[in-house]
């Protein structure tokens, strides 16, 4: 009791504990007032090393009590009414979590007289935060998120609100190193070197035009190379020349006129991507002079949390943990690597609400622990007949140490229909991979004492869920558990299920409806807790000692490769692993395949791998091998935490390359906070244009995705507090958009049901809900934020004429000194987006690639985005039209077998001959782009109603529904027997006649195989970005072996002689068979097939 008393020693710690009564908001978006002015009682306090924070609450109320200086020394205990802070640098931290080590915690010692380690504590009462306050600004992030935490965010130490303030320090950061000019004004340039076709403006001069409010507009001449700070120059001159009023002291910018598009920073004017636009379409550059205090504010209004120190759920090394020659006063929790039993359940049964329609006859329950993707072990219980209520009160064992167990391992339990005799438990502790995400997650499939054979209708899953096994706070789960379980619904119910859902650790949130599953896990009388390492001097990173071994780094790395044992040698010294370390560059791309053959449950192998990895240098490593580290191979946090660090040098640009895949590779992540969630999140709070994306990226999983709605909502709050106030009201008008083209879409679905001719009526009924809907006056558009959209045009608004009925849309632009064209869009609901948006994004890398090696080929990737769940927007391409558009006008449906029908109508809208040159040097790059992105994706339902070309004679294709060499099939036989379309109007334009060579032709064919080869060279990135997107469920790309095609595709295997022959071959069969494509279309135009 009389711990204050005792002496200090290098065992001890001594805490000066002040009180301040609590003043203002305990959620403050600064930290004034914490260390000024105390004028309270101070306590003095005595712990032993290890102890928790619990403790040291504990010894401040026994302390006060003693000295009776406080009138109520009980509330200490309470964190919701007292919170425990200390200062690092200018900043205030909280002591969260009551089982924290605080040694473990990043508190700045001092020594006293006597040499003791000090810290002082503030003790700091709660007062409640304003109510109207809290809820105005919960009620905004509840609305952008599309899901309310605060609903959910009742315990303090859940993983939600424990990842809430965990995200608060990385936010606040970021928040103090930003520039908020820079932030709001931030260019959208690229790193590609100028295309072919503009070089020649590299001897020209551009005309810029400016214009600065309502009193002077001027030109001038300058060249690619002058950067906007140049011409903020040549604007104050001829403000000073002309002597007009203009304060020069101002801070100005230079802002595209029309768009939400600034010239900053320095870059030259030619690695701006609106002034290649410029260039691309031959029209002068127009710039507004704003200045800088009239742009929208982006200061962070929003009130935020205390901060909560980096290490919090994290405990001490594994020796100081050791129970070993502790007295029991002294134990305040227990090493989980001293605990040598096995891991157990206790199942106790399930209850159901309501019985389903189609009931087996029997059930029995699957326990498996879950890695990433691969089961460790897995046991099964004895089968029982189903009903609404089913006991066992059964243990199930597993051969797996409770020591072995990784941070990170889930206990997977599923319900699966009983397929046969199975008269007792079953088990399988050897380690499998998940590798089809279709099937419920079992053990080895040669085990010969396996649960029954879920591939032959066997075993069949019924219901599923997870639980962490050392959850969010590095703590073992104990005790017992009532856990509701999600449905696993068949392809023909009408879902697709994937890896991700089985993997995640949520419970359904429908508790009224839900199958219940309940259980036991092994109870201990402290907190089990997973260190940090097995002792304090691992810091330095020193490997586990090992045998000696005289292998070079490249042969042992190679005979580990090789090996097919599951766990590589042990028998790593520190000198083979420095040797690895120095070769590694060289061996680094096998380093995927080396790390999915660890034993990650050897503490000594880990180990190993953990120092090899934290001296690794992350620029050693290609961006692709960083992209296929955080794919679900690899559960390991330092694993993935390299793979983020390689990320971190990458530019704005890059990092838009990778976000689709990146928001979806969230999903794999253990816990909500993570190395990758704290990235994302920090780039986008330091980039508008990346942060705009990774709104609705992350929204749309929200909405549609509720295996991950709690993590996906928690990750956007985090971003959204610190997004900033223009931000903010921009995503508020997005959505409201976004909400009411949705429900004018369902109403005009309800109007029109099942029906592909609409009446005449249709754009009237359509004029009339636009004009009663609640659309903002303007919103950016959420797939280009760039451009803003005004009034809605009523008049130029339409339904289209396909299944789900979709909106033709088109707004007013916003004010520019050139006649601008209408914003036009597409709005869907009813469909996934989220397939359209990977193609998109691999067409705009494919464009990257082709762009650094000098090859322009004219790809269009129009803007395409998810906005919810089967909801979203397409970019309307102005001055462009449907190939089947061109045929019925030049002779209806038996134009699709005419030869000339494309060449005519080209001709016609380039009528001189020099300018038709140009067009049929366009179409030829474009066709021949296209042919190598469509069969490299394998992009099925290619007919004359998804391919599009513009008056300039660019072709493009659209809708890209059927992907990965998924066709579609007609009466039973495959609607496309060519490998892409090349049809013989597309081989009229280029000069090639009843197989007659041509100059157009040869250049067609060089440029597909230049295009082809290229790709081949980035393989691997394609195949992981693809990989990535397994995540989605989408239904074409939902299992490991989609990946097949892309592979073969790509000739992976073949040397680059063979794969030149291989396309080749291809675009020969294309020729061969054209008369099929002819036919196809003939057909899609009389039958009306979609």
């Amino acid at each position: 009791m009389a711990m204050a008393k005792q002496s200090c020693s290098e065992n001890n710690l001594k805490f000066i504990c002040e009180f301040k009564p609590g003043s203002g908001s305990s959620q403050t978006s600064t930290d004034e007032g914490y260390g000024a002015g105390f004028g309270c009682e101070t306590v003095s306090v005595i712990l032993p090393a290890q102890c928790s924070v619990y403790q040291l609450r504990l010894h401040i109320c026994m302390q006060v009590q003693l000295q009776g200086c406080h009138p109520d020394p009980f509330a200490i205990l309470d964190p919701e009414k007292y919170t425990l802070l200390y200062a690092r640098g200018d900043d205030w931290y909280e002591a969260y979590d009551n089982c924290q080590v605080i040694r473990t915690l990043d508190i700045p010692w001092s020594c006293d007289d006597s040499q003791c380690l000090l810290a002082h504590i503030l003790v700091k009462a709660l007062v409640a935060v304003d109510f109207e306050v809290k809820k105005k600004q919960q009620q905004c992030l509840t609305y952008l998120i599309g899901h309310d935490l605060e609903y959910e965010a009742s315990d303090r130490l859940s993983e939600l609100t424990f990842t809430r303030r965990k995200l608060t320090s990385p936010r606040r950061q970021e928040l103090r190193n930003r520039d908020d000019e820079l932030y709001a004004t931030e260019p959208w340039i690229t790193s590609v070197p100028l295309p072919a076709d503009l070089q020649v403006w590299l001897n020209r001069k551009l005309r810029v035009n400016f214009h600065y409010m309502s009193k002077i507009s001027f030109s001038v001449q300058v060249d690619l190379s002058t950067m906007p700070d140049v011409l903020l120059k040549y604007f104050r001159r001829v403000m000073s020349d002309q002597r007009l009023e203009y304060d020069a002291s101002e801070s100005v910018v230079l802002k595209v006129t029309g768009r939400e598009e600034f010239l900053s920073g320095d870059y030259s004017l030619s690695d701006f991507l609106w002034v290649r636009q410029c260039l691309r379409t031959n029209q002068d550059l127009h710039l507004s002079v704003a200045p800088v205090s009239q742009l929208p504010e982006e200061t962070v209004k929003f009130v935020d949390w205390p901060l909560v120190d980096g290490f919090s759920g994290q405990f001490s090394s594994h020796n100081d943990l050791c129970l070993e020659g502790k007295d029991l006063e002294d134990i305040f929790m227990i090493s989980l690597w001293d605990c040598n039993r096995n891991l157990r359940v206790k199942l106790l049964g399930f209850d159901i609400p309501k019985l389903p329609s189609k009931c087996p006859q029997s059930v029995y329950v699957e326990a498996s622990i879950l890695y990433g993707n691969k089961v460790l072990s897995s046991v099964s219980s004895v089968p029982k007949p189903f009903a609404d209520e089913v006991l066992w009160n059964e243990w199930l064992d597993f051969d797996v140490l409770l020591r072995d167990l990784p941070r990170g391992a889930k206990l997977g339990l599923t319900i699966n229909a009983s397929g046969g005799d199975n008269s007792s438990a079953t088990k399988d502790p050897r380690p499998s991979t998940i590798n089809d995400p279709k099937a419920p997650i079992t053990g080895d499939p040669k085990s010969s004492n396996k649960a029954p054979d879920l591939q032959k209708g066997k075993g069949k899953v019924l219901y599923f869920v997870n639980l962490l096994l050392i959850d969010h706070r590095s703590i073992l789960s104990q005790g017992s558990y009532t856990l509701h379980m999600w449905s696993y619904l068949d392809v023909d119910e009408g879902a697709i299920t994937y890896q991700a859902d089985k993997l995640s650790s949520a419970t359904n949130p429908d508790i009224t409806d839900s199958m219940a599953i309940s259980f036991l896990l092994d109870c201990y009388s402290f907190p089990v807790v997973l260190p940090n390492t097995f002792s304090p001097s691992e810091g330095s990173g020193s490997p586990s000692s090992g045998h000696p071994s005289t292998k070079s780094a490249a042969s042992w790395q190679a005979s580990a490769l090789t090996s097919t044992d599951s766990s590589p040698s042990p028998a790593m010294n520190r000198g083979c692993l420095r040797r690895f370390r120095e070769e590694s560059i060289h061996y680094a791309s096998s380093l995927p395949h080396y790390l999915r053959n660890i034993d990650w449950m050897n503490h000594k192998v880990v180990e190993d791998v953990h120092w090899l990895l934290g001296n690794w240098d992350p620029e050693e490593l290609d961006v692709t091998l960083a992209l296929e580290l955080l794919s679900m191979d690899f559960a390991d946090e330092t694993v993935r935490r390299l793979a983020v660090q390689r990320l971190e040098s990458l530019s704005n640009d890059d990092v838009m390359k990778y976000l689709l895949q990146l928001v979806q590779t969230l999903k794999v992540e253990p816990y909500h906070d993570s190395f990758l969630a704290r990235y994302l999140i920090q780039r986008a709070l330091r980039s508008k244009r990346i942060g705009h994306f990774f709104f609705w990226y992350v929204r749309s999983e929200v909405a549609g995705c509720p295996y991950f709605r709690q993590r996906m909502a928690v990750i956007l709050e985090a971003y959204l507090l610190g997004c900033g106030q223009a931000m903010l009201d921009s995503f508020i008008q997005q959505v409201r958009a976004v909400e009411a083209l949705q429900k004018v879409a369902l109403l005009i679905k309800s109007f029109y049901p099942d029906k592909t001719d609409l009446p005449s009526t249709a754009p009237l009924r359509l004029q009339e809900q636009l004009r009663n809907s609640d659309l903002p006056d303007e919103f950016l558009l959420p797939f280009d934020p760039r451009i803003k959209a005004g009034r809605i045009l009523l008049d130029k608004c339409k339904v289209m004429a396909s299944k789900k009925k979709p909106l033709w849309l088109e707004f007013s632009p916003m004010p520019s000194p050139t006649p601008a064209t209408p914003v036009g869009i597409i709005f869907k609901e009813g469909d996934d987006l989220r397939q359209d948006m990977l193609v998109i994004q691999t067409l705009v890398l494919m464009d990257s690639i082709w762009q650094e090696k000098s090859l322009d080929l004219n790809l269009i990737p129009y803007g395409c985005i998810a906005t919810g769940h089967n909801i979203g927007m397409i970019e309307i391409v102005r001055n462009a039209t449907t190939i089947a558009t061109i045929q019925r006008s030049l002779g209806g449906t038996a134009a699709a077998f005419r030869n000339d029908s494309l060449y005519e109508w080209l001709k016609s809208k380039c009528p001189l001959q020099e300018i038709h040159y140009n067009t049929v040097e366009k179409f030829v790059k474009s066709c021949a782009g296209y042919c190598v992105a469509t069969y490299v994706l394998g992009i099925g339902d290619r007919h004359n109603d998804n391919i599009m070309i513009t008056d300039q004679g660019n072709l493009f294709h659209i809708d890209f529904g059927h992907i990965l060499g998924n066709r579609k099939c007609f009466l039973g036989m495959p609607r496309e027997r060519v490998p892409f379309v090349l049809t013989p109007d597309f081989l009229l334009l280029m000069g090639r006649v009843r197989g007659r060579n041509s100059l157009y032709f040869q250049r067609f064919r060089d440029t597909c195989i230049q295009a082809y080869l290229s790709l081949r060279c980035h393989s691997r990135l394609l195949v992981t970005l693809f990989s990535l997107m397994l995540l989605t469920g989408i239904p074409e790309l939902s299992a490991a072996e989609d990946m097949r095609y892309l592979r073969e595709a790509l000739q992976e295997d073949q040397t680059e002689a063979e794969a030149r022959q291989h396309f080749l071959r291809q675009i020969a069969e294309c020729e061969r068979m054209d008369w099929t494509v002819q036919t196809n279309w003939w057909i899609h135009m009389v039958a009306g097939i979609k």
